[in-house]
């Protein structure tokens, strides 16, 4: 078992069977990812030190929900497809960045990858459904203006917590906006991937 985006697909199709939870995990990976990107380009990271480097936000984008289907309680959730993960011998700092996503796991955001995830869950989540409610259900109609406005309407994507998108934001130590954009430019680029 290797340690790439292919072995986390595989596994993520493995654990879940649902669509939309699959197309979740997608869209996490690819917002996450794109911070990757940034941290090494910060780093001065080039080449395939670079592409290791970020491959592995793209991995725990993949996989922070890939036990949730199969055991959804707050005892289990992220807990058991860590210990599977551990046990396969994943990387330690990606298993951080899983537990890390969940407020309830006491493990502490402290790497730029467990803020950078945790950033990306429920923004990922919250602008899927802004794609879903366009007449073409297309993520390349969605505007940052337009998902400002919708953050501010309770009604719509009720379970989404508004308060751990700007969090999320607050913790990567950008603005809102920026962090909007950031992840909507991310799934727009790869929209066909996604299926949206």
């Amino acid at each position: 078992m290797g340690f790439g985006r292919d072995d986390a697909m595989a596994l993520l199709k493995e654990w879940t069977q649902g669509e939309s939870l699959r197309k979740h995990g997608m869209a996490v990976a690819v917002c996450t990812e794109s911070y990757g990107r940034r941290e090494a380009e910060r780093l001065s990271l080039s080449g395939t030190e670079a592409e290791a480097f970020s491959e592995q936000y793209a991995c725990a984008g993949l996989l922070h929900d890939m036990d949730y289907e199969r055991h959804p309680s707050l005892e289990e959730h992220p807990f058991v497809g860590v210990a599977f993960l551990r046990e396969k011998g994943w990387p330690e700092p990606m298993l951080h960045a899983i537990l890390a996503h969940a407020d309830y796991s006491g493990t502490p955001r402290e790497s730029h990858l467990d803020r950078a995830l945790f950033a990306c869950d429920e923004l990922a989540g919250f602008l899927t459904a802004c794609a879903l409610v366009k007449p073409t259900k297309s993520i390349l109609d969605v505007e940052v203006a337009g998902v400002k406005k919708k953050m501010k309407d309770k009604a719509f994507a009720r379970a989404v917590k508004r308060e751990d998108i700007t969090g999320g934001a607050e913790l990567l130590g950008i603005p809102l906006e920026e962090h909007l954009g950031n992840c909507l430019r991310a799934m727009q680029e790869r929209a066909e991937e996604l299926g949206l």
